[in-house]
């Protein structure tokens, strides 16, 4: 008898543990390495995977230098919006297959300096006239200290600057200096994300001047009209000295190997994926406005641009987000 119940046990425990590997194959793990865009972008291609793969889906969170590692380990398997300029083994993990390059996310992404479009065209819907019609550069800002005015000291303009400690920052000092900017500008380091948003958001709000540095996609690119003051065209060197524009990096969608070869139809989907940065700047701005999480905005993004499943997914695929979108509602 004794021996009858130790062989029970013993089979029980295996399926148990069998059935906690097939559980653990099922799962699809997303990176999360910090920023609103690639949680968003994780939440699209988690609620695919969820309703037309059924796989379940998580996250793991961290810094890039972790998730990345992670995502050669197979600890992670996906990651939705990989900055591969950014990650310096990126592109010889790719040639050694350590990871597994899908596609592109988008590649249009920018930074610089942005002043609201009302500041050059003027606004007849909230009767703001054309401050500066002739502002186009970077280098027009010269002729335009006085409408910048810095209100700490009236006799120089102010620039809202990068974040310290980012890398783009110490270019737009170099920047300002480039074209002459400081001797008229004071350079201002807002001190943080929040900070510099809620300087660029006061000012809108009030239809006031401002020139600030910001980036796309975000949510304040996506919720106002801001233009992107022209440079020169991008040259690596020059771009570091902050004599030219800033280059859009390639953002890609990057699988674990071992992921890739047990779900190949689901990363046929993953090598499909693809986006904007005007589309997931619009997706930001909605979680501003409505206070939505990601996974409501991810239907909402769906329902808005239903031609993507297509693009995206095979037709039995693409019915099962579709029911499934509907059944939320």
């Amino acid at each position: 008898m004794r021996t009858f119940v130790t062989r029970l046990i013993t089979v029980t425990m295996a399926l148990a543990m069998l059935m906690a590997v097939s559980a653990q194959a099922q799962e699809a793990v997303f990176g999360d390495a910090g920023w609103d865009s690639m949680k968003f972008h994780n939440a699209v291609a988690m609620l695919v995977a969820e309703e037309a793969y059924g796989l379940s889906t998580r996250e793991i969170s961290g810094s890039t230098a972790i998730t990345y590692n992670a995502l050669k380990t197979g600890d992670i398997h996906i990651y939705t919006e990989t900055w591969t300029d950014n990650i310096a083994p990126y592109q010889q993990d790719v040639k050694d297959g350590k990871v597994i390059e899908l596609g592109v996310n988008y590649a249009d992404n920018i930074q610089g300096l942005y002043v609201p479009r009302y500041v050059i065209q003027g606004d007849e819907s909230r009767g703001i006239e054309a401050m500066a019609p002739e502002l186009k550069t970077v280098a027009d800002l010269k002729d335009y200290a006085d409408l910048f005015q810095d209100p700490e000291d009236p006799k120089k303009g102010r620039i809202y600057g990068a974040i310290s400690g980012w890398m783009i920052d110490e270019i737009m000092r170099k920047k300002v200096e480039y074209y002459g900017l400081d001797a008229m500008y004071n350079y201002m380091d807002p001190g943080s994300d929040p900070a510099l948003a809620a300087a660029i958001v006061g000012a809108y709000e009030k239809g006031e001047p401002i020139v600030a540095y910001y980036w796309e996609p975000a949510w304040i690119t996506g919720k106002y009209d801001l233009v992107l003051l022209e440079d020169a065209p991008y040259e690596p060197e020059g771009y570091l000295r902050g004599e030219t524009g800033c280059p859009s990096v390639r953002l890609t969608v990057a699988v674990n190997p071992g992921f890739y070869e047990s779900y190949p139809e689901f990363c046929g989907f993953l090598s499909n994926y693809y986006s904007s940065s005007a589309l997931t700047s619009e997706a930001l701005a909605y979680i501003s406005d409505n206070d939505a999480s990601y996974g409501e905005t991810a239907r909402w993004f769906l329902t808005e641009h239903d031609e993507m499943i297509d693009d995206w997914l095979p037709e039995d695929k693409a019915a099962l987000v579709r029911a499934a979108l509907d059944w939320h509602e």
